[in-house]
């Protein structure tokens, strides 16, 4: 009789231990896999309903509600993860509104015999720039005269948000809510006294151009004379077209306008401090009611449907985006005018969407050049510029699309200045609206010096050279005056470049350029009457005009693609997933959207630390960058 083989109690110890461990291994594996299963499970039910829910027949006499959040881009400036991951956890501080999708359903609600009338609830949109505010007014404005009612609402109102607003057939305010036109302005931080004078640090400015003010706050302490005749100058233009749209929309008069701002203490004095009073009496506002008020007004003139948000049947913006993807055909062979953006600032590299690579954005010009369904390009631009090579790279893409055979017509949004102005002035013609601001064609250079700031606590650079400029350039010893000179030229070098190629590409001489250059800022009408603008007009006009240099014919025998850079498998995926209910819920509760936001989310730069990275060459080969760069926004 066989006798049981005996083990050693420690060995037996550890034969159990790891049999707990290989159990417990199998077991999280399994719950994984089985988790993972049940995800994709619920990710596909999702989207089944979604898709069917997308493509629910739109009733008759519907509203559509446009309650915008954020901001107005051009191109989101996150991706498509970070925005799903960020809308599952009600994170709405970097929301955004592409301005081509909202007046694409402005646009087709015109059309649309489902759509009665457009509600705007606009409290949640952010201030944006002028001209993409225009864009979209003109577009309400369409709308309003083929008839569909219009009406606004807010609780709030700025005046970016009053400017769209005015369009309506009826305002409403809430009875504690204000309306205030304020005017235009533009302040910035100084920071010679704290850099100099405090920390030591020494900043060398090289410049051409003396209205070109974008590096003024690190060598100054206040705005220059030049910046401030600039600044002021192209304000009032924009200034005064905007209390014009609004006086013609409201049919009033621009001048009681701003006699209305003038005296404002007093007005408001007079209506005991109460603004919406205020707004009434200077006929910005038709009523005052509540959201409840102005909600059963709505359901009184519309369909009212208790189950829908407001008691009245509606359909929202996303929606009906939704609706109207439906509606195209999957197969369609009409010849293309492609749309690239170049959105946020030019810098060297492949970089995502809200700003604009030298190699990225060349990129999708060379696709559109190679791609024969292309036969014109419209370059949106949108930039305050940035570094020069970048810009000359997209330039130089501009200039073999037109000598492949192929229009490009550039079409300028809020802000095309500096670098925005070099990608943009070789098309074959260049819109703008009037309240676009652009020029700016000046370049400079910056270079900081901490070895005053070393000094202040006892640091000391010291040394051997083969030659007199090794090292001149290390930022933690004292500027040599004969480096300063070897930047200049440099700097002077690439502002003739600039003004030269201007000349060249807009057919006038270098002289001429210059009177308009010297980094001074025009307004798109203002620019218009210099000649760096052939014509007033929004993307829209900008299609049109490509298409007919190509010969294609009419808006119904062509299509428009945005070429952009596609999103991979994974991040389609997930951002379907955070987009659905069961994704929003479940990222929203676990936590998990957070986690991973925080780490998708791409860095908010700042004007220091564009500065800071325009400033450094990372791979060493440069001493100095120049920089066509502008900070002219509001």
């Amino acid at each position: 009789m066989n006798q049981p083989v005996r083990r050693n109690p420690v060995a037996s110890f550890f034969i159990g231990l790891w049999d707990v461990m290989n159990f417990t291994r199998r077991l999280i594996l399994n719950l994984l896999f089985f988790g993972m299963l049940l995800l994709v499970l619920v990710l596909f039910v999702f989207a089944m309903g979604k898709g069917a829910s997308s493509s629910r027949v739109l009733q008759d006499r519907t509203t559509l509600v446009i309650a915008p959040e954020g901001r107005l881009v051009e191109q989101f400036s996150a991706d498509p993860v970070s925005r799903a991951l960020a809308k599952a956890i009600g994170d709405n501080s970097a929301e955004e509104v592409q301005l081509r999708d909202l007046v694409r359903a402005l646009d087709a609600a015109r059309e649309d015999k489902k759509i009665e009338r457009v509600v705007l609830q606009l409290d949640k949109l952010q201030p944006s720039g002028f001209a993409s505010m225009r864009e979209v007014a003109a577009a309400l404005q369409e709308l309003r005269a083929s008839g569909k009612d219009i009406v606004a609402y807010s609780d709030n109102m700025s005046q970016w948000q009053y400017l769209l607003a005015a369009q309506a057939k009826e305002i409403y305010l809430d009875p504690m809510g204000g309306v205030v036109l304020e005017g235009l302005g533009r302040y910035r931080q100084y920071f010679r006294t704290g850099l100099q004078d405090k920390l030591g640090v020494d900043v060398h400015l090289f410049k051409v151009g003396e209205y070109k003010s974008a590096a003024e706050p690190y060598v100054l302490d206040a705005a220059s004379p030049q910046a401030k005749e600039a600044d002021l100058f192209w304000m009032n233009d924009v200034w005064q077209r905007y209390l014009g749209d609004i006086a013609t929309a409201r049919k009033l008069d621009a001048a009681q306008l701003a006699a209305g701002i003038d005296t404002m203490p007093e007005g408001i004095a007079a209506a005991g401090g109460d603004l919406a009073k205020f707004a009434l009496q200077q006929k910005l506002v038709d009523g005052l009611k509540t959201r409840e008020e102005v909600q059963d007004l709505l359901a009184d003139r519309g369909v009212a449907d208790e189950d829908a948000d407001g008691g009245f049947r509606s359909i929202n913006l996303d929606d009906y985006l939704a609706q109207l993807d439906t509606r195209r055909s999957p197969v369609d062979s009409r010849p293309q005018v492609a749309v690239v953006v170049a959105s946020g600032e030019i810098a060297g590299g492949d970089l995502p969407a809200g700003r604009v690579g030298g190699e990225s954005t060349s990129a999708l010009l060379r696709e559109a050049r190679d791609d024969d369904n292309v036969k014109a390009v419209v370059l949106r631009v949108d930039s305050p510029g940035g570094e020069v090579f970048a810009s000359e790279q997209i330039r130089r893409e501009v200039v073999a699309l037109k000598a492949a055979g192929k229009p490009v017509v550039v079409s300028m949004g809020d802000l095309a200045a500096s670098g925005g102005y070099w990608i943009s002035m070789n098309a074959d013609r260049i819109y703008a609206d009037p309240s676009t601001i652009t020029g700016s064609i000046g370049i400079f250079g910056m270079i900081p010096n901490l070895s005053r700031s070393l000094d202040k606590i006892g640091v000391h650079t010291d040394g051997v050279g083969t030659t007199r400029f090794a090292g001149a350039f290390d930022i933690t010893r004292p500027m040599d005056p004969a480096v300063g000179q070897v930047i200049q030229s440099v700097i002077n070098k690439g502002y003739a470049d600039f003004t030269g190629k201007v000349a060249d590409a807009r057919n006038k001489p270098v002289e001429a350029v210059d009177e308009v250059a010297r980094g001074r800022v025009w307004s798109g009408a203002q620019a218009k009457e210099r000649g760096l603008v052939d014509a007033f007009g929004g993307l829209k006009a900008a299609i049109a005009d490509a298409s007919n240099r190509a010969k294609l014919g009419g808006p119904d025998k062509v299509r428009v693609r945005y070429i952009e850079k596609p999103a991979t498998p994974f991040a389609q995926f997930l951002s379907g997933f955070a987009d659905s209910h069961a994704g929003a819920w479940m990222l929203g509760e676990s936590g998990m959207a957070r986690m991973m936001l925080a780490r998708a989310m791409p860095e908010v730069d700042t004007q220091l630390r564009f500065v800071e990275d325009a400033a450094r060459d990372p791979r060493g080969s440069a001493p100095v960058k120049a920089l066509a760069y502008c900070f002219c926004g509001f």
